[in-house]
């Protein structure tokens, strides 16, 4: 790790303030409710006052919702900090402030967490400062943090879960190397003396208690030389089982990054033990690792899911609460009737029967293809303070900056190229993590999808461009020349990054400018 441990902390705090600055600015603007607020605004209210979802088209009753109650759970802490819009139309306090701010405050924790997870995995201050600013200065993560629906806090708690599995990298392989030097330091059979008589007892015993000890002790070693020694309790892991199930109580889309990491910690697993000097070092993983491993990437996060919905197991009203009576059993029966309505909404929920003007592919999300339009507003002359003669625009548009998008694109295949050469783990870090987050998406190609749901590809992207960024620098021992343009060539990437942010904010931030400089920013047809 770089030793400069202060310095560290505070270069990523500073990036942290920029990224925080930036989205809690006008974060109440536009006022009132726009896109999915109208949905998971109300969703929170009524978890706020009832601890299960409202109908909120009569304000009584439970209503049907299609995704898991976390996320706006932490909208509802923030409503009841700072204000809300109860069912029946009624402001208290700042409803805007109240229903975006936990949006704000994650987006901001996002570029906090994925800064110092780069800094570990790059062993970089510099690289980790890096990563951060392109998470701060990305369009939809800003954009996304500065609306109350349930995409940041998905992103969010997978960095999260990211940092953590990082982490357990780390601690699994010094604790690995320690044990393995302490195995290393225990004499053989033929270095050690012969034990003492304990007194007592016959000698004959006292031989025979001796060799029995020397056998055991002798298996033992043999496993250990075999397999690798046991690792004990990996708090880490734990911790990225916990995130991973609270991702998923956020929505069920958690669970694809959920399998990726899982594959990636026990792939680690058996590296790691292969470094140690195991001589079966895959067998090793399985017998030593895979029964914490399961529990730390199976039930736990299965735990943490449910207990997310607690809100609806300890009260009466929920949606399908009693529909099969009560009782311990007809609770958990109307509990999986309504994870399958959500999964029969979700499965015909297609381009076909549910069509959208901001529709989009997968693939387009890659190369920005078709953002999607939150709000707009287009006053004319003299409206609304518009001072334009060809009139104004005001909008939200949901869109990526190009220069970290287009390149983290690209990226992908020195990633790929970077992992078949070297076997870098951070490369398959990024493929891993990227690809549990999108080809998913693939394989429902009949789904109405948007380009929002792309945002938990976004750190991959961000970490693939800083470890290019890394291969730009070159090593600590290369030239002066080659370390100089190296940086040049970062410094340059990293200023048109902030340069595009700061172009395409006013259609970010629903900020009023002339409708001519709308369309200059219109780049394609699929922006409009």
């Amino acid at each position: 790790m770089p030793s400069d441990r202060l310095a560290g902390w505070l270069a990523a705090l500073a990036v942290t303030l920029v990224a925080g600055i930036l989205r809690f600015w006008r974060l109440t603007e536009p006022k009132g409710i726009y896109f999915d607020e109208v949905y998971y605004t109300k969703d929170a209210w009524g978890l706020m006052t009832h601890g299960y979802e409202v109908d909120s088209k009569n304000c009584v009753g439970p209503g049907y919702v299609v995704h898991p109650p976390l996320g706006k759970w932490f909208m509802a802490a923030s409503e009841k900090l700072f204000g809300y819009t109860d069912c029946s139309g009624a402001v208290h306090g700042s409803p805007e402030l109240g229903w975006r701010f936990a949006s704000a405050l994650f987006g901001t924790i996002a570029v906090l967490v994925l800064t110092r997870t780069a800094r570990r995995m790059f062993r970089s201050t510099i690289l980790g400062c890096f990563a951060g600013l392109l998470l701060a200065f990305d369009g939809l993560e800003f954009v996304q943090s500065r609306i109350g629906i349930l995409d940041i806090f998905l992103m969010t708690l997978l960095i999260v879960a990211l940092a953590c599995l990082v982490l357990d990298r780390d601690y699994g392989r010094s604790k690995l190397a320690d044990r393995t030097a302490a195995l290393a330091a225990v004499p053989t059979d033929e270095d050690r003396d012969a034990p003492p008589s304990a007194g007592g007892g016959t000698a004959v015993e006292e031989a025979l208690g001796a060799r029995d000890r020397a056998t055991r002790e002798r298996a033992a070693r043999e496993r250990d030389v075999r397999y690798g020694p046991k690792l004990g309790l990996r708090p880490w892991r734990l911790a990225a089982g916990f995130f991973l199930g609270a991702s998923m109580g956020v929505k069920w889309s958690g669970l694809y990054t959920l399998l990726g990491f899982a594959v990636l910690a026990i792939a680690w697993d058996a590296g790691a033990r292969r470094t140690a000097g195991a001589r079966q070092p895959i067998l090793g993983a399985l017998r030593r690792d895979v029964p914490a491993w399961f529990g730390c990437y199976v039930p736990l996060p299965i735990a943490t899911f449910l207990a997310t919905w607690t809100g609806w197991f300890v009260t009466d009203g929920g949606y399908d609460r009693h529909a099969y009576g009560n009782g311990f059993v007809a609770m958990w029966r109307g509990w999986w009737a309504y994870q399958d309505a959500i999964f029969n909404f979700h499965e015909h929920l297609t381009t076909r029967t549910s069509p959208h003007p901001a529709q989009s592919a997968p693939f387009s999300w890659l190369v920005l293809g078709r953002p999607v339009p939150y709000y707009y507003d287009g006053p004319a002359y003299g409206q609304k303070g518009c001072t334009s003669a060809g009139g104004c625009s005001r909008e939200v548009l949901a869109i990526g900056n190009p220069a970290v998008w287009w390149v983290g694109t690209a990226c992908l295949v020195v990633m790929l190229a970077l992992w078949v050469v070297r076997r870098d783990w951070r490369a398959a870090l990024v493929l891993v993590g990227f690809a549990s987050s999108f080809l998913p998406w693939e394989l429902v190609p009949s789904r109405t999808m948007f380009f929002f749901y792309a945002l938990p590809l976004l750190p991959f992207l961000v970490l693939g461009i800083t470890a290019t960024a890394g291969l730009a620098l070159g090593p600590r021992e290369a030239s002066d020349t080659r370390r100089l343009v190296g940086a040049l060539s970062v410094g340059v990437y990293l200023i048109a990054v902030v340069l595009l942010f700061a172009y395409f904010y006013p259609i970010l931030a629903a900020q009023q400018i002339p409708l001519s400089g709308w369309r200059a920013r219109m780049w394609f047809p699929g922006w409009i």
